[in-house]
């Protein structure tokens, strides 16, 4: 077995080591290190490594801790010390490290995956939109990362080095009432969630000794051989990562009454990893599901979001529903079973829309739960007239109801607008005389920003009916919306502006500008030709005689 690390860890523990402490790799870090190793058999120092974040535990006390990194913060009762990205570098150029080239590509874990058959497609648009510009990764600009070679890392997340410890009585089903220090790995590990993360990597001292004695210039990455590195496995989860069965450390129900997060990581880590659960601990989630109620919102939101991302959000659905899981914190999408809906579909709500969202080929996960409730208001709207089964309204309903979901999920308001909106206008349709007005109409109600959202649902839909991925009808609709690019599409894009106005009809700051200027939009919505400066100043003048 061949393993590959970037350079931060491998320090990491050398600093421990040098210091007299024990330090190992753990948790999902080495899981996925053995993995990568299993299924990649030409590892070469410039193979990215599959983990994008480390965390590190060792016999040293946070208090120890922070005198080996004086950057660190240390901010919780379970003797977790925090060191960001950042901080480790400043620390180890100081002590006189030549560390790799930092201008290399970075690759960030919560970038998702992303599509290239986009509509909007900025090389097709004559002008750029303020909303075609990319997206951030983040929200903050101030937590802009720098880069790290090709080591692969989160640069979001700092690295964690937490002292060994064993925990107490779990009363609140989340977090242990106390927490002391362990005495070894092995104790460490069995506190664990599952065997496939409780296996410990220990970098043997001589090959740090020998490749890290002094401060020199060091590769951006190690390849490491079995005789470099230790692995400790007390619960056999290298039997089980072969296997690919995810089981918990010790009894399933034990390791779930302490923290109930952890039957939704189980099903997260399940669709993610693409590893079967053990029938054991399917069988204590199906008994505990209950229990999910003592964990917060955020918690289950975050688990949530990422089962959407995976490569099998209609798989971890499904096991959300089989162990009651869904019903504790998203039962509004139970109620479409059973609900039948005639014309073109052959199957109920519920089976559809877990249809529509293993076809979506978006991996946003808003998008893809705006995929799987679109017609979550259809159980309520459901009538018969004449004979026809008919849900009309349902996408007024239904967006209504989404937005609650979201507030309970605590999304952001960004993030429900965006929910609210792809469920509201999921029914849109297209006729081949719709006229360039309305086109950018549309356009400018969805926002060009959500353009590819709403269509990707759409794609899920189609397909989750059983229809073609597409027709000659929405490809037209795709051209004509692209040809309307270069067409103005907000009121910034007025070849005019409140300074204009001003000087030209000698109007004072006030609300009238901004009256005038919508009004001006909405002519040149259905006549781009007018959006010129002296077409709109004329057209101002006679709006102010209008009103006057």
């Amino acid at each position: 077995m061949k393993l590959i690390l970037p350079f931060e860890p491998v320090l990491l523990a050398q600093i421990l080591n040098q210091a007299g402490f024990e330090a190992y790799l753990v948790g999902g870090a080495v899981r996925d290190l053995v993995i990568q190793s299993w299924t990649q058999s030409d590892l070469s120092p410039t193979t990215t490594p599959l983990v994008t974040d480390y965390d590190l535990t060792t016999n040293a006390t946070p208090e120890q801790l922070r005198a080996l990194f004086p950057e660190s913060y240390y901010e919780n009762q379970f003797g977790t010390v925090s060191l960001t990205h950042a901080e480790l570098l400043t620390q180890l150029s100081l002590a006189g490290w030549s560390l790799p080239d930092q201008n290399l590509q970075t690759r960030l874990t919560n970038v998702m995956p992303t599509r290239l058959d986009r509509l909007i497609d900025l090389a097709q648009a004559t002008k750029l939109h303020t909303s075609l510009k990319p997206k951030v990764a983040l929200d903050d600009a101030s937590n802009q990362l720098e880069s790290n070679g090709d080591s692969g890392l989160d640069l979001a997340h700092p690295f964690e080095i937490t002292t060994y410890r064993s925990e107490g009585l779990y009363t609140d089903h989340r977090r242990p009432e106390a927490v002391t220090w362990g005495n070894s790995i092995t104790e460490d590990l069995t506190r664990r969630d599952f065997t496939v993360n409780a296996v410990a990597l220990k970098l043997k001292p001589e090959w740090l000794t020998q490749n890290l004695a002094q401060p020199q210039q060091i590769p951006s990455a190690w390849i490491l051989t079995e005789a470099d590195f230790e692995l400790i496995d007390p619960h056999h989860g290298l039997a089980d990562l072969a296997a690919r069965k995810l089981r918990t450390v010790g009894s399933a129900q034990e390791r779930f009454a302490e923290d109930a997060l952890r039957m939704l990581r189980a099903i997260r880590l399940s669709v993610q990893l693409n590893f079967e659960i053990d029938s054991e601990t399917l069988t204590a989630i199906s008994h505990q599901a209950e229990l999910l109620r003592h964990v917060s919102f955020e918690r289950i939101r975050d688990e949530f979001l990422k089962m959407l991302s995976s490569q099998r959000p209609d798989y971890a659905v499904e096991l959300l529903d089989q162990t009651g899981l869904l019903k504790v914190f998203l039962p509004e999408a139970l109620l479409g079973k059973g609900v039948f809906q005639g014309g073109h579909h052959t199957t109920d709500v519920w089976t559809h829309s877990l249809d529509a969202l293993a076809a979506c080929p978006s991996f946003d996960p808003i998008v893809r739960l705006a995929t799987w409730l679109h017609d979550v208001g259809k159980p309520a709207t459901q009538a018969t007239i004449n004979g026809q089964i008919t849900f009309y309204n349902h996408e007024i309903v239904g967006s209504r109801i989404v937005s609650k979901i979201g507030r309970r999920l605590r999304l952001s308001t960004l993030e429900i607008d965006r929910l609210f909106l792809l469920v509201r206008l999921h029914m849109f349709h297209y006729q081949p005389e719709n006229t360039d007005a309305s086109i950018r109409r549309f356009m400018r109600k969805v926002g060009l920003e959500n353009i590819d959202d709403i269509l990707d649902l759409r794609e899920g839909d189609r397909l989750g009916s059983g229809a073609r991925k597409t027709s000659w009808r929405l490809e037209e609709f795709k051209h004509r919306m692209i040809e309307q690019l270069h067409q103005p599409l907000d009121v910034t894009d007025l070849a005019v502006n409140g300074h204009d106005l001003m000087s030209a009809l000698e109007l004072k700051p006030g609300p009238i500008l901004g009256k005038l200027l919508n009004e001006l939009f909405e002519l040149v919505m259905e006549q781009p030709e007018l959006n010129t400066k002296e077409k709109l100043i004329e057209l101002a003048k006679k709006l102010i005689k209008t009103a006057s």
